[in-house]
């Protein structure tokens, strides 16, 4: 494993007042000084494919913030502690960016796995703690009134609207047969059994259910399991590493289900279709944003990545319109609140509704999402990634049953 990297953009790292949970107090910064928001990102291990999109969403927003005069005059800078995917260094990452770097604010970094560690110490210490990746029902749990998910709805409900699909079609077309396999995460297991139980409740049989260790990094007996249950539907709670490889599994068995949807995979742009090509066809994944929507300021952000980092709208990963959003909300309530002091951010967040590449929302008192705009159906479609349900978002018809393997 490659040594810890911490990657920094040149600027001021100057201290903010941190009032309520915690231990740490610092001088805030007078009108019109830079200063540094800190975020532990997964550069390496498990999640160094996310780590990198959720860093290019963070940095484009402060791109775009200091653009315009800065957040409430403040220009920013952006400070990156790599923490390996490790639930031991994460904690370690935003102890120190706080107590000894000062930084100003804190955003957050991928998987529940990472927030959930990482919430609890940002708490104590005083610092309102947004952020784009956390959302199993073990982070809210905690009961912080310190952090705000910035994704539609809490990640338990993500398959929801794909088992509403599956539920409204024909009787006659509707699957028979079911099979899950899952990540023993938090992110991926919530959402995989709740579909299981709302499609098991509606009759559709489960033929295999397997829940394997995070840290597996050999597929294929988890694939073969699932092709020779020869399942109508599969629904697979996955990051990317293993979505690709049950998919490449499944071409090779010449399995080829009617309905195929991955937690987390098929929403990551390039570094999925890149890997499957034409196969990416059919394949669905449960989604807050897609490239295409006309949600407060996505044209502006998706043309903005393509400029900056190449590719087209549909390489984007969701990681990166999620961290992106991170800085919209703040810079929403640090607006409203005319102060970027943490107390005050915390208490302005709680009120009201913010607008977003993803679409509004909310948060109730432990920052769980509320009365936002919910996840939907993204499907892949010719090479891009489109909602394809409910029909008030959708851009295309779902393929079903999904099209052959190439």
């Amino acid at each position: 494993m490659r040594r810890a990297l911490i990657a920094t953009v040149a600027g001021a790292c100057l201290a903010l007042t941190a009032c309520g949970g915690g231990g740490t107090a610092t001088a805030t910064p007078s009108s019109g000084t830079p200063i540094t928001i800190g975020v532990s990102v997964s550069l390496t291990g498990d999640f160094s494919s996310d780590g990198p999109a959720l860093q290019k969403g963070y940095d484009l927003w402060a791109a775009d913030v200091n653009k315009k005069g800065g957040l409430l005059g403040h220009q920013v800078t952006m400070k990156y502690v790599d923490d390996a995917s490790s639930t031991t260094q994460v904690v370690t990452n935003y102890e120190n960016l706080i107590s000894s770097d000062k930084v100003a604010l804190v955003f957050g970094p991928y998987s529940s796995l990472l927030t959930k560690p990482a919430a609890t110490r940002v708490d104590r210490l005083g610092y309102a703690f947004p952020e784009p990746a956390g959302g199993a029902p073990s982070v809210f749990a905690l009961g912080l009134h310190s952090l705000f998910f910035v994704q539609p709805a809490a990640i338990e409900d993500n398959l929801v609207s794909y088992t509403n699909w599956l539920l409204s079609l024909p009787a006659d077309q509707r699957p028979k047969t079911a099979a899950y396999a899952t990540e023993d995460d938090p992110f991926t297991q919530p959402q995989v059994d709740k579909a299981k139980s709302l499609l098991e409740a509606a009759g559709v049989q489960t033929v295999s259910y397997k829940v394997y260790p995070a840290e597996t990094t050999d597929f294929t007996p988890l694939a073969l399991k699932v092709a020779s249950s020869k399942a109508d539907a599969v629904i697979l709670g996955t990051q990317v590493p293993d979505a690709i490889a049950f998919v490449k599994t499944f071409i090779t068995q010449h399995y080829n289900p009617k309905t195929l949807i991955e937690t987390a995979g098929p929403d990551q742009g390039a570094s999925y279709s890149d890997k499957l090509k034409a196969n990416t066809e059919g394949i669905m994944v449960p989604a807050g944003w897609a490239s295409g929507s006309q949600a407060y300021g996505n044209p502006t952000f998706v043309s903005e990545y393509v400029s900056k980092y190449g590719g087209s709208a549909a390489d984007i990963s969701a990681d990166s319109a999620e961290a992106y959003s991170v800085g919209q909300v703040v810079d929403q309530a640090a607006t409203k609140a005319g102060s970027i002091d943490n107390q005050k951010l915390i208490d302005t967040l709680h009120s009201g509704t913010y607008q977003t590449v993803q679409g509004p929302m909310g948060w109730d008192s432990v920052g769980k999402p509320q009365g936002g705009v919910g996840v939907f159906v993204e499907q892949w479609q010719n090479g891009t990634a489109v909602f394809v349900y409910p029909s008030t978002v959708a851009a295309a018809q779902p393929e079903y049953p999904k099209h052959d393997w190439q």
